[in-house]
């Protein structure tokens, strides 16, 4: 493939990084495209990467109105902007009509973040058996290549997660524990990192966790763990269900998989207040002047925007995976990680670092799918792609990979 021209759909602060990230790899890709809902949200951030200039070649972001939930509409789009690549870092609820589109155009598809269905909180598990993996088959005929979840968790931890099972003697691993800390601070009373509605949604059903080769519940903030990490220091996290589990417990022969979030008592406090008061449910309710609202939505609606934190976001980030097994027959533990800075995402692309690791990653595979390495014809998780070409290239656009093993902490890097 040379040059494909590229379609991102969303405008939100993961987009925005995509963007910015997209015009420093024109030399790649050929014309770059961004599609949401509302024009102007797409006119902002070509704004943003016109003002730092960051296309590599001089170039132009080209902007468009579209309703990702019409399958036809993005089909439309992509075929009239030629596209042969779309990143899908739109809301989880377009997944499946954007896929549909892709499907229907031959077109590479890549998102970060599992479906959901908007009536539906925490199905039982495999939910990529729910939906996604279900058009596998179409993508394979279709000679189109679909790498799913492929932001940093879901994403990069997919990642680390085969390294890790590489790293030890062949079926050794025993655990791998994927945590998931932001030690920055945006000054707010209360925000989400990411649409309110996506992040509320992922912490209001059940646990589920991948223990003893089964399925385990649990409830939110119900088992802590406590560690001593990189630059981050002594963090808290807590057992969570997270798209990642959903495709490892498949692809990899490990039999605990567990996902961790750092939150701080204050988030605690307020999320149990709203749910306890039944604000998160996305299920319509009456209000006494016979309007229907949705409160999980009226919530979303008087809650920061997302991207509006990134300008006094201070702090960093650290998310990794723990992983054990034996090497050379000895039990052992490593650690492969990432750090992350919010000041320093701003500065470069206009966004706070969480937009900034969800954003990298899917650019760096819209790169791999373009020279070849990545391009493989039908639709897989990243744990079942070579990782080396991926974190080598993450090395060098700005999310480096560190491993913590028995030869101390080290960049981690790999001989092409």
């Amino acid at each position: 493939m040379t040059q494909p021209n590229v379609l991102i759909i969303g405008a939100g602060g993961v987009a925005q990084v995509v963007a910015h990230k997209c015009a420093m790899a024109n030399d790649v890709f050929g014309e770059i495209h961004i599609a949401s809902r509302t024009k102007e949200k797409c006119d902002a951030i070509a704004g943003s990467v016109a003002e730092k200039g960051s296309f590599k070649r001089d170039a132009v972001l080209h902007t468009h109105a579209l309703d990702a939930l019409d399958s036809d509409a993005v089909a439309k789009l992509i075929r009239n902007a030629d596209i042969q690549i779309v990143i899908n870092v739109g809301s989880p609820f377009v997944n499946m009509s954007v896929m549909d589109a892709c499907i229907q155009t031959g077109t590479h598809y890549l998102d970060t973040a599992i479906y959901e269905d908007p009536t539906k909180i925490c199905e039982a598990p495999p939910w990529y058996e729910n939906y996604e993996w279900k058009k596998r088959d179409a993508f394979k005929r279709a000679g189109a290549t679909a790498i799913l979840g492929v932001g940093f968790d879901p994403g990069v931890v997919n990642a680390y997660a085969r390294l890790g099972v590489e790293y030890f003697d062949t079926d050794t691993v025993t655990d791998i524990d994927i945590i998931d800390i932001n030690a920055g601070s945006h000054g707010k009373y209360f925000a989400t990192n990411f649409d309110p509605e996506i992040n509320f949604r992922e912490f209001t059903g059940v646990v589920y966790s991948w223990q003893n080769r089964a399925w385990q519940t649990n409830q939110m903030f119900e088992v802590k763990r406590t560690d001593d990490l990189p630059v981050v220091g002594v963090q808290n996290s807590y057992l969570s269900g997270h798209d990642e589990l959903h495709s490892l417990h498949k692809n990899l022969n490990v039999p605990n998989i567990r996902f961790w979030m750092g939150f701080g008592e204050h988030y605690m406090n307020v999320f149990g207040v709203l749910k306890n008061l039944g604000l998160l449910s996305e299920q319509p309710v009456k209000t006494a002047e016979g309007l229907e609202v949705v409160p999980l939505k009226v919530v979303k609606a008087v809650l920061p925007d997302p991207s509006s934190l990134a300008p006094n976001y201070k702090g960093k980030t650290c998310i990794g995976n723990k992983v054990k097994g034996k090497k050379d027959g000895v039990d052992g533990e490593i650690f492969i990680y990432n750090i992350a800075d919010h000041e320093e995402a701003y500065s470069e692309v206009g966004s706070q670092g969480i937009s900034y690791t969800a954003g990298v990653p899917p650019v760096a595979a819209a790169i791999l799918i373009a020279t070849g390495e990545w391009n493989v014809g039908t639709m897989v998780n990243v744990e079942e792609l070579d990782a080396r070409p991926f974190i080598n290239l993450l090395n060098q656009m700005g999310l480096p990979t560190r491993i913590t093993d028995k030869d101390g902490d080290r960049l981690l890097e790999f001989a092409v």
